[in-house]
């Protein structure tokens, strides 16, 4: 191929074709083997004119989470839920059909990095867990209880989620830790700010509860929970 790509195969190129040829480059080949050069081979280009539209490989996988998340908050909206379990049910199954949808790349939505280290996947970002937290305080929840269920909610959907999108595809792979390129935006450190979180109050207000780490508790709770219910079950 030549160095020069062809005016009309320049033109083509977007940042959003990009990233959807990542996604599909990943769904069938796996994430490792999703390189700049083998994209720009799959669009027909050299690599470097990829460069253009995203800064490295880094910047295209967090492009590949956006994308997979894009217009979550808007479709939960739409569906108008009128309790906090039909709400907690909507949220799960929304991204439950993500997972399924997306098996070989849904792992990354788990294993990048959040907008901050005190959220938590796969509801990863400052608008996602902000819905969350003000719909459940608007249905009566208290701060300790909102972020407790949030918690415990995205703990559920990580190893539910993981374990059946493994079953269903041989590509996936623990994922690296980024080598940040270019201008790739990885959130490393908390580098949220109050001017950051203006547009969400409840995560604002609860920040230092989500900071909080009660992973053993949360695990002897959860393995409670498991028990109860199978007790529950054989009793029955």
């Amino acid at each position: 191929m030549s160095t020069d790509e062809p005016r009309s195969a320049r033109r083509r190129l977007s940042r959003d074709r990009i990233v959807d040829a990542a996604l599909t480059s990943i769904e069938e080949h796996g994430v490792d083997q999703m390189s700049m050069r083998s994209l720009g081979r799959d669009l027909g280009v050299e690599a470097m004119a990829l460069y253009r539209y995203v800064s490295g490989r880094e910047d295209l996988l967090e492009a590949v989470v956006a994308n997979l998340l894009n217009g979550f908050v808007e479709r939960v909206e739409a569906a108008e839920t009128t309790s906090w379990q039909e709400y907690l049910q909507h949220v799960a199954h929304e991204i439950r059909h993500i997972a399924l949808a997306n098996p070989t790349a849904f792992p990354l939505v788990v294993s990048r990095h959040p907008a901050a280290p005190w959220l938590r996947p796969p509801l990863r970002d400052i608008e996602m867990v902000e819905h969350v937290l003000a719909t459940l305080c608007a249905r009566g929840f208290t701060d300790d209880q909102a972020v407790d269920t949030y918690k415990a909610f995205t703990s559920f959907l990580v190893g539910s989620l993981l374990l059946e999108v493994s079953i269903k595809t041989e590509n996936i792979a623990a994922v690296e830790e980024p080598m940040n390129e270019g201008s790739a935006d990885i959130p490393e450190q908390d580098s949220s700010d109050d001017a950051d979180l203006a547009q969400a109050p409840h995560v604002l207000r609860m920040r230092d509860r989500l900071s909080q780490d009660h992973s053993e508790a949360e695990f002897e709770t959860g393995l409670e929970s498991l028990l109860n219910r199978i007790e529950h079950t054989v009793s029955h």
